[in-house]
């Protein structure tokens, strides 16, 4: 059984979310965006305190809000964000993001150390993750699935009665509907969708309830 440990952070109120079954080996997901001091002491206290062992730091995209924190991750786990390709080659650096919405970018860049690929099965104790390709929100957003426990981590390209903007870098609206039709809302029903923002919802509830969809 995985456990989900959810962590609201930075500005831009980010869902950061820390994924582990009984053997406490821990797939972290941006984790990255921890950037305040109060967020990093309470994502590491989380971490001693449950005796977790940090594995790998999963980056559903590469947008600002959610990388905040990769300096903070780096130096304390020793671990570079995974991401997919067509987000480290089409999106502007983090400190060029960070003007463009005339914030500061104090912590040091940290490049991708692996690529992420479509269909790719991300191990963890005894669980997985399937990486599914959800393009449109940035150019290489991803969704990570696990089937057995009925859950999707979406980033930034659906939540509870929307979807992503497509108005940044690389974004495109037609894209990003026609991946979260292939790929999320194909999923079961009940099946939990955790988003970069906001609440959680259901498969369901956003087939029978989200307006852009």
């Amino acid at each position: 059984m995985i456990t989900i440990k959810s962590f609201e952070v930075n500005y831009f109120s980010e869902n950061t979310y820390l994924l582990y079954d009984d053997t406490k080996e821990d797939s972290p997901y941006r984790l990255s965006a921890a950037c305040a001091k109060r967020n990093k002491k309470e994502v590491s206290d989380f971490i001693a305190q449950n005796g977790l062992t940090l594995k790998r730091y999963l980056c559903t995209h590469l947008h600002l809000d959610h990388i905040f924190g990769n300096e903070f991750v780096h130096n304390t786990y020793g671990l570079s964000p995974e991401a997919h390709k067509a987000d480290v080659e089409g999106l502007p650096s983090p400190e060029e993001q960070a003007k463009a919405f005339g914030l500061p970018m104090k912590a040091k860049s940290v490049p991708v150390g692996k690529y992420l690929v479509n269909g790719e099965i991300i191990k963890f104790g005894k669980s997985e993750l399937a990486v599914l390709s959800v393009p449109g929100h940035s150019p290489g957003g991803v969704a990570f699935y696990n089937k057995k426990n009925g859950f999707v981590i979406v980033g930034d390209s659906l939540f509870a009665g929307s979807i992503g903007r497509t108005d940044l870098w690389g974004g495109n609206q037609d894209i990003l509907l026609a991946a979260i039709k292939d790929e999320i809302l194909s999923l079961p029903g009940r099946d939990v969708v955790y988003p970069g923002h906001g609440p959680e919802t259901r498969i369901i509830d956003e087939k029978l309830n989200n307006p852009y969809l």
